[in-house]
């Protein structure tokens, strides 16, 4: 939330805001949360897709998305199937 609120007050907080997501996914990964890693990994990715760095967005992004086998109808995960469907096109 810290990043999306960073983001939403200014765009000049952008690289603030990704070391706030890197840091939210890397602790949640050490965590084992892997719900939480997603979403911290959806706004990376989504920031680094707008900073024109879709190949790092799908490299993170699809790491995460690719280790669950199920729950595909919840929000997070359709969000990030969406996200890397536009990201591979």
């Amino acid at each position: 939330m810290k990043g999306e609120l960073l983001l939403g007050h200014d765009i000049a907080n952008a690289a603030a805001a990704e070391q706030v997501f890197s840091r939210g996914a890397r602790l949640a990964r050490q965590q084992r949360a892997k719900s939480w890693e997603l979403r911290a990994s959806n706004s990376l990715a989504r920031l680094l897709r707008d900073s024109n760095r879709g190949e790092e967005a799908r490299s993170i992004l699809g790491e995460i998305y690719g280790s669950f086998t199920e729950g595909f109808d919840t929000a997070d995960l359709k969000d990030a199937r969406t996200l890397l469907e536009e990201l591979n096109a």
